[in-house]
């Protein structure tokens, strides 16, 4: 079996540098590909951060995506405590070869795993200690030179800047969810919206703000615009919510599900002085909207 084995949030176009190697390594020996990963994230358990913990992709997702891209069998292990005080070379004697029959194992330029494993290259001489022959996946990083992270593409989408987190992604980031009764005042103004609440909780949502985005909902794709943010203009101490007038729909989709895939910000989210001067501004936004449908990659 050849292995790889990290959390792959978001599976970016790193994680596909290593996928990418795991598959063609496993066709080239006549062998079968695995990825092991994780749930929940680490810092969930260690308390590492886990109150401002956001996940790129849920783990249905994270599983889809790995399938998607040619690998055979994804096992999950559950990240406890006493998983966490696991060696290097006990994570890849007893799991890894043990539990899975590791022969080959593809490493990252930071991939790393064990309470005693500081970085990728005492991660490699572990696994060699062991008889495990080592693979190494290149880096990626961005036309500026950017090492592509989970890290900095969370920053990225806390940020507003979808784009530049679709590029270290791959792939336009999205969010799945069901649709919700919300409070209707859209569908006054003319511009009515369907109010998502997220499947996974803990998924990144871009920051506040209004983003062109498709959306896809029984069983098509449709053009529309996503307010993200608290409605400052009809309230204050609002909660947050994900809400997106849909272009050319009028159908009832209350309990059914919704992905919403960002594709540019368009403004911030502003205090308007009038319900009117809000309408007018809805009115602009789905006009540039729909001058950018055919302006993506």
């Amino acid at each position: 079996m050849v292995i790889a084995t990290g959390f792959f949030d978001g599976v970016h176009i790193g994680h596909r540098l290593v996928i990418d190697k795991l598959v063609k390594t496993a066709a080239e020996k006549g062998d079968e590909s695995m990825v092991i990963t994780f749930w929940p994230h680490p810092r969930n358990v260690l308390q590492s951060g886990a109150r401002s913990l956001r996940l790129l992709s849920s783990m249905d997702e994270k599983k889809a995506m790995l399938s998607s891209l040619g690998v055979n069998h994804i096992e999950v292990l559950e990240f406890t405590r006493e998983f966490s005080r696991m060696s290097a070379v006990e994570y890849l004697r007893d799991i890894v070869i043990g539990r899975f029959g590791g022969r080959t194992i593809i490493l990252g330029y930071d991939n790393r795993f064990g309470r005693d494993s500081d970085d990728a290259k005492s991660s490699a001489a572990a696994a060699e200690n062991l008889g495990l022959e080592v693979v190494h996946a290149d880096m990626a990083s961005l036309r500026n030179g950017m090492a592509v992270s989970s890290t900095k593409i969370r920053s990225c989408l806390e940020a507003g800047d979808v784009e530049l987190a679709s590029g270290m992604l791959g792939y336009e980031y999205s969010l799945f969810g069901v649709v919700v009764a919300g409070n209707r005042i859209g569908r006054t103004m003319g511009f009515p919206t369907a109010n998502m609440q997220l499947y996974e909780p803990l998924k990144q949502v871009p920051g506040n703000g209004v983003y062109h985005v498709s959306v896809d909902t029984l069983g098509r794709k449709w053009d529309g615009m996503c307010n993200i943010g608290t409605h400052p203009t009809v309230g204050s101490g609002n909660m947050r919510t994900i809400e997106t007038n849909i272009f050319g729909f009028d159908e009832d989709i209350y309990g059914l599900d919704i992905r919403v895939t960002f594709r540019k910000k368009i403004r911030d989210e502003v205090r308007f002085e009038s319900i009117d001067a809000l309408r007018n501004q809805l009115g602009l936004d789905k006009a540039l909207c729909e001058s950018l449908k055919n302006s993506y990659l």
